[in-house]
Formats: C-alpha cells, structure tokens, sequence
C-alpha cells in the first residue's frame, strides 16, 4: 500500500493538527518543569487512557513472551530517544525551529532505508523527499544563528530524528501481526520505564506540582500527542513504506512553526511561506499517489488499515488501530 485512503487521509490531517500544534504546547510545559519529568507525566497518563480504551474496545493487550525483545528493539529508536532527547533540548530552541528539526526524519528514514533495508523509494517520493528537504532548509534559514547558538540542542534533536527515521523502517518489518494499538501501547510503555529512572536520578530535586498551563500542557499531552497520535503515528509507519509514511506527516513542523509564530511570537519570513508551498508539493507525492487495490477479504490480516480488521470483537467501536 502506497497512499492514503479517505480515512487514512482524515486520520493523518487530525494527526497533523495535533502534534503541529503540540510543539508550542510542550514549549509551556518544558519551560520552568522538569523535562523528563514533565514527560513522564504525559507518557504515564497516555497509558492509562490507552488501557481504559483497550478494555472498552475488547482489544487484548497481551504480548507473547518471544515478542518482547522485539518490542524493545522498535521502542528504542521510535519512542525512548525520541522523547528523551526531545524533551531536554526543546528548552535550549525555539519551538517552531525544534519542530523542523525533529522532522528531518522522512531524510533519515530514506537514507538508512537506502544503506540498510533494501528500500527502493518510488520517483515521485524522490521528488517528494528533495522537495522537503529544501523546504526544510527554507524553513532553517532564518534561524541558523539562533541554531549555531545552541549547538547541543540542535545536535539531540537531530539525533532523535535520525532514530526516529531508522525506527520507522523496523515498524514495517516487525510484529505485523500485533494488533497496533496493543504495540504501541506496550512501547509507550518501555519508554516510561526507561525515563522513569532518568528523571528521579537527575530531577528529582526540581520536581513540583504543575502550574495551571503546566497542566494545560501534560493533559493534552495525555490525550492528543501520546494515547490518539501515537497509535495513528504507529498504523501509518506499520502500512506505508518508510519514505510515503515520512512525507506523510511534513506538514507537522509547518504547523509547528505558524502555531508557535501564533501563540509564542516568533516571527514569520518570506522563506516560511515558500518552504510551506515546498511540502505541500511533497505531501502531494503521498496523497496525490496511485490508489490502494482493494484487499481481498479472505487475505485480510491484523495490519491493514481498513476498519475492524484488528477488533476481536466485530462491531464494536474503537479508536483507529
């Protein structure tokens, strides 16, 4: 499966609203809290609505004992460095040029699909990845300065980005027949566990109770970015090829840049727009790409993206999986 069906499609546009957005939310809640922290607490109350849901839905979260490594192996460069890097450099960056950065990932994903699993992008994601890639350096070149100024920053970011593109070629290859929301759940999980010790190491002394927007901050966190975008995030990396589900989701730092410009006052330039108009083209090369064949019903498995394949109870309502 190449592109995205409508409802595919209406998935990756909430997804899209939600984590652009969530860039300057985060930059509230990481300012004055403990970063690790701070994630913790997201991460902790995105399981437990991940779990409620489980239940209602009748999903199983159970995770055969031979599988475990695996989870651990697709949490590690998904999930635990990408939150955890994410978090400590946010404060040292705007959060618009953070955004960009951590989205350099469809470059990483192509390349290490390149060197390391015998992907061979199409010539429309070609195009679609060169058009976000110089969109991307648009977007960078009114910041450079601001950038070479926090040269760690920068570097975790980009780090993160470069697992978080290598990940994204090990979610099509591994556990296909876990239902998606039970993998996601139980990586969110090992990313807890992990952070968990960091933040009581290195943070407990600036632990506190959060502010009234600090909680603003962890809640949507809790509901949008972690328990709805993550499981969404994770359906489109397990069905489309790593470069289609990179492209896919390139207008998320765009978002993150006006949305920051809105809310925190960092101010637009020409090469914002021109780079906007960039990534709309690669997104097209997704979107706009030859339409999947219907599946055979007989062939269906548990990763396939049209509704109820992955409920053990049909009819029942439930989050996409």
């Amino acid at each position: 499966m190449h592109s995205l069906s409508r409802r595919d499609l209406a998935l990756l546009v909430a997804l899209t609203l939600a984590w652009g957005l969530n860039w300057p939310i985060m930059k509230f809640g990481v300012q004055d809290l403990a970063p690790l922290y701070y994630r913790v607490l997201c991460i902790a109350g995105g399981l437990v609505l991940l779990w409620l849901y489980a239940r209602h839905a009748g999903i199983d979260l159970f995770v055969p004992r031979s599988a475990w490594p695996q989870v651990v192996k697709l949490a590690v460069p998904n999930l635990v460095v990408w939150h955890v890097l994410l978090v400590v450099a946010l404060p040292m960056l705007p959060a618009g040029r953070s955004a960009i950065l951590g989205y350099t990932m469809p470059v990483w994903a192509v390349v290490f699909g390149l060197l390391f699993f015998d992907e061979r992008p199409q010539p429309r994601q070609w195009v679609g990845v060169a058009a976000a890639f110089v969109g991307t350096l648009l977007l960078l070149s009114s910041a450079f300065t601001e950038l070479a100024g926090a040269p760690l920053g920068t570097l975790l970011i980009l780090t993160a980005a470069a697992c978080w593109g290598y990940g994204t070629n090990l979610m099509r290859r591994h556990l296909t027949a876990l239902p998606t929301l039970t993998l996601t759940f139980w990586m969110l999980a090992v990313t807890l566990a992990a952070m968990l010790p960091l933040t009581i190491a290195f943070e407990h002394h600036r632990w506190r109770a959060p502010t009234a927007l600090e909680w603003f901050s962890i809640v949507y966190n809790m509901v949008l970015a972690i328990a709805f975008c993550h499981v969404v995030w994770s359906m489109l990396a397990r069905n489309l090829p790593p470069a289609a589900s990179g492209l896919s989701v390139m207008m998320i730092p765009v978002l993150g840049v006006f949305s920051s410009m809105a809310v925190l006052g960092e101010r637009p330039y020409w090469q914002d727009y021109a780079a906007l108009v960039l990534i709309l083209g690669a997104l097209a090369t997704v979107v706009l790409g030859p339409r999947p064949a219907r599946p055979d019903a007989s062939a269906a498995t548990p990763d396939r993206l049209e509704p109820g394949t992955e409920l053990p109870r049909p009819g029942r309502p439930g989050l996409p999986r």
